[in-house]
């Protein structure tokens, strides 16, 4: 009965674990909408009246984020670059001008050079008679003109030129050629020359800039010169005419004369500078240079000095020196040059 009781009491385990344990395996899985359903079944059987609180089955909502603080706008940057700021705008400066220094003017300027021009054959020549010649007589005077306008600040165009002429007499050491014309050795000899420059001439004010109340001006001289010499020659002591008055020919059958002229010119760029001091408005000093040449070719040297003062409202008496310098082309057949200087004396006109 014992063992019996025993056998029993396994196959009963046995049936327990292999069917009634399948069962309820299914049981004890849980999950949310089934605990949701016992949570109302539950208070259904305690007879509770009220509703059930719908958030207790919904999902917590996170706590709502405060915004960040705004912060300054920064400056665009380029990438990998420092940070780039306008620049201030430049302070303006008054624009102080001198008398002289606006509208237009002009200007008559005497001077009296004593130097006397040389003539001679260039490397063009193809004789071998000698040619040199240092022209005779002194001029009595120079006479200048000018035109100028203000253009801009502190700025000039001008337009001016000058002329002067000389003639004498001198004996001829050796035989000479002369343009188209042979001389004999100690024949009297006579000559006169016209020198004749046009210039036009444009200063640029280059230091200081601004200008505020500075009494210094220096300007940078942009120029263009044309220059012409005229020269002649004569024998005025040798006859033309026979003892029965008839006229002498040369070798070609034509009337004899010992008269001959030429001219040569050139025309010349020039850069030079410019300085102006204002000692007092109304008491100025100037000086100016400017110069150019190829070798062989030409050559042009013009300055000049003066130190001038307003006497009169918009008149000014201008005193100082004037030199001018220069040299035709010597691989022509003639050429001539010169050194000229002297005191001038101008007068100028302002319309301002």
């Amino acid at each position: 009965m014992k063992i019996l009781a025993n056998g029993m009491f396994c196959v009963s385990l046995l049936w327990w674990s292999g069917g009634g344990g399948l069962q309820a395996a299914p049981q004890s899985v849980s999950s949310t909408p089934a605990r949701g359903l016992d949570q109302a079944d539950a208070r259904a059987d305690a007879g509770a009246s009220t509703p059930i609180d719908p958030s207790a089955a919904a999902p917590e909502t996170p706590p709502q984020q405060q915004p960040a603080a705004q912060q300054p706008e920064q400056p665009p940057t380029a990438p990998g670059g420092p940070i780039v700021q306008a620049a201030p705008d430049l302070p303006k400066y008054p624009d102080v001008r001198l008398p002289g220094e606006s509208g237009f003017w002009i200007d008559i300027t005497g001077w009296i050079p004593k130097q006397q021009p040389t003539f001679n054959k260039g490397t063009g020549s193809n004789y071998t008679a000698l040619s040199k010649v240092t022209m005779a007589g002194k001029p009595k005077y120079a006479i200048g003109a000018e035109v100028g306008v203000a253009i801009g600040l502190h700025n000039f165009l001008r337009l001016s030129g000058f002329e002067t002429r000389a003639s004498g007499d001198f004996t001829a050491a050796t035989p000479l050629r002369l343009w188209s014309s042979n001389y004999n050795s100690g024949w009297l000899m006579s000559s006169d020359y016209q020198l004749r420059d046009v210039k036009l001439s444009f200063e640029y004010l280059t230091w200081p800039y601004p200008v505020e109340s500075r009494k210094i001006r220096l300007h940078t001289l942009y120029q263009l010169h044309y220059v012409t010499i005229r020269t002649g020659f004569d024998a005025p002591t040798q006859p033309l005419y026979d003892a029965a008055g008839n006229a002498l020919t040369n070798s070609s059958g034509q009337a004899l004369t010992f008269q001959t002229t030429g001219t040569r010119w050139f025309m010349s760029p020039a850069l030079g500078a410019g300085v102006s001091y204002y000692i007092r408005p109304r008491l100025r000093f100037e000086v100016n240079g400017s110069g150019f040449f190829i070798p062989r070719h030409f050559a042009i040297v013009d300055s000049d000095a003066s130190i001038n003062y307003r006497i009169l409202g918009q008149l000014e008496l201008g005193i100082g020196g004037k030199f001018f310098d220069y040299k035709t082309s010597t691989k022509t057949t003639y050429y001539q040059s010169g050194d000229l200087g002297s005191v001038a004396v101008s007068l100028k006109w302002y319309s301002r």
